[in-house]
């Protein structure tokens, strides 16, 4: 088997399909989460919080001397300063949790569909064989004698 062949093989195998169709609605999924995170979420949080931007939330490791006006995360990066970006992780924590509830309550969901199906009905009788049926008649009279 040439390695076309057998690539081609592996490639249309069911399983290997399915995941691709996975990972490209997984990509996309990604950015709708990122956006309900980035968009709705956090400037939520943040206005609970008393209008706190998580994303300049920071503390400066190597300050590069920058001008007070432009303290901003990439700012300070572009200038050569390091920056511990605790808001960015914070943003990303929050995403991951999200992602990984509606995850949750997906699978669970299909997991509970899988059970509400019913069960196969059991298959019909089969009518035992006239010949069983005398075979097992004399076996009792003999039985009885």
């Amino acid at each position: 088997m040439s390695f076309t062949s057998e690539f081609r093989e592996f490639a249309m195998k069911g399983n290997v399909v399915d995941l691709a169709v996975g990972v490209i609605i997984g990509g996309g999924f990604g950015k709708i989460v990122d956006s309900l995170v980035g968009d709705i979420v956090m400037p939520i949080l943040g206005r609970l919080v008393g209008n706190l931007d998580f994303g300049n939330l920071f503390a400066v490791l190597k300050d590069p001397n920058t001008p007070p006006a432009a303290q901003t995360v990439d700012a300070i990066r572009k200038a050569g300063g390091v920056v511990l970006a605790y808001g960015s992780f914070i943003t990303v924590a929050v995403n991951f949790v999200l992602l990984a509830l509606v995850i949750f309550l997906m699978v669970r969901q299909m997991n509970r569909m899988k059970k509400a199906e019913p069960p196969a009905p059991a298959p019909a009788p089969v009518a035992t064989p006239e010949d069983i049926v005398l075979l097992r008649e004399i076996r009792d009279s003999l039985r009885r004698s």
